[in-house]
């Protein structure tokens, strides 16, 4: 029987297994199930075997929905398709939820709902999910992320949920709300966190997680007669609970230019840069990155997208990822074709390589630009 066989002759067999049929195999097996899929060696191994065989396994939102993607970028036509249902939100309790924002930490996805007023940490893997009740309100300008305590045993991590707002004004003439606090999973508890800062952070900039602490796009605040000020980078760090230190950024940013955030083999971040006005897409990668420090290398990928697409990102489109080892970038966007709306995916590369590939209508013009992160299975249980 395979559950006799050696524990690495286990995790080479599994590992091999289209992700839409881990979770399925794993409940054949207790041992699996509690250890397997647990073990942080074999998502690595899983992780490299879909590297060989030169597929992405993404997660995507698309027209409020999440599904999961693979990604080859390899073939003469780079393909996007579905390659199986996750276990859904829709089911008999939340039927049609509608999901405006994901947050990807490490397997698990937390998603606000279109109404703003509800938010649920999933698991898509196992199918868990974990409804959150504020402790007072949700609020429609609030800011989330997802994040966790570094521990030294990875079993042992605690994962908690960042809520905070800051600067709109709740009443008429009233002072502008200031809000931070924090969601236990394991005490299942909320808690105030004192929250005065000397920056924005605006909403359409999406934050990103990256070994437990979560990454924001923020703007210095100025004097009142000035219009908009410097942008940065600030980490949430989840251990400490607290904002760190402003960390640079490889150019001169601006509020309105178009900015995204990204990761690489889940070890550095990538950020993707286009100036308001301009049509020159950069991106860079991190040769370093902690809480308090940041360095990075030099421009991983420099594009004119003028000619290839005619136009620019908008400052709240293009969620993307990136091959470094082929130094090639998929950028997501939804565009406008005479009164019809499309959800396109650009991959971009050297020398001049660029495709696009069509990932069908957008029924809504309001709906929000899609997003991806890449996506690796995780049995955390919440």
């Amino acid at each position: 029987m395979m559950s006799d066989l050696p524990r690495d002759m286990e995790e080479e067999v599994l590992s091999k297994l289209p992700m839409t049929s881990l979770r399925r195999v794993r409940f054949t097996c207790k041992r699996w199930n509690n250890t397997l899929s647990k073990d942080r060696s074999f998502t690595k191994k899983y992780r490299d075997e879909a590297a060989k065989r030169k597929e992405y396994q993404v997660v995507m939102m698309l027209e409020y929905k999440v599904y999961l993607m693979s990604i080859n970028l390899f073939n003469p036509s780079p393909s996007i398709e579905p390659i199986g249902k996750l276990v859904s939100l829709d089911n008999a309790a939340h039927d049609g939820v509608d999901i405006i924002k994901i947050f990807h930490c490490e397997g698990l996805l937390l998603c606000v709902t279109k109404d703003r007023t509800r938010l649920v940490v999933w698991n898509p893997f196992s199918g868990q999910t974990r409804w959150i009740q504020p402790r007072d309100s949700y609020h429609i300008y609030d800011r989330y992320a997802l994040g966790y305590e570094n521990k030294i045993k990875y079993s042992q991590r605690s994962h908690k949920v960042l809520r905070f707002v800051y600067g709109y004004y709740g009443k008429p003439k009233g002072p502008p709300v200031c809000e931070c606090e924090i969601f236990s999973l394991n005490s299942n508890s909320w808690k105030v966190v004192d929250f005065n800062p000397d920056w924005h952070i605006h909403l359409f900039y999406s934050g990103l997680s990256l070994k437990g602490n979560t990454y924001l796009f923020a703007e210095e605040k100025l004097a009142l007669q000035e219009r908009t000020g410097r942008l940065f980078l600030l980490c949430f760090n989840f251990t400490t609970e607290s904002f760190g230190p402003r960390l640079r950024l490889p150019f001169r940013g601006r509020y309105g230019d178009t900015l995204s955030l990204s990761s690489v083999r889940e070890e550095q971040l990538a950020v993707l840069f286009q100036k308001i006005g301009a049509y020159t897409l950069k991106i860079w990668i991190s040769s370093k990155v902690g809480p308090n420090a940041v360095s990075w290398n030099k421009v991983f990928l420099s594009v004119d997208m003028k000619p290839l697409i005619g136009s620019r990102f908008q400052n709240f489109s293009a969620s993307f990822f990136v091959d470094e080892k082929k130094k090639v970038v998929v950028v997501i966007d939804i565009r406008a074709y005479n009164s019809t709306f499309r959800n396109l995916a650009y991959v971009i590369g050297e020398n001049g390589y660029f495709k696009t590939v069509d990932l069908g209508d957008s029924a809504n013009s309001n709906c929000w630009s899609p997003i991806v992160c890449s996506y690796v299975p995780s049995s955390v249980k919440i």
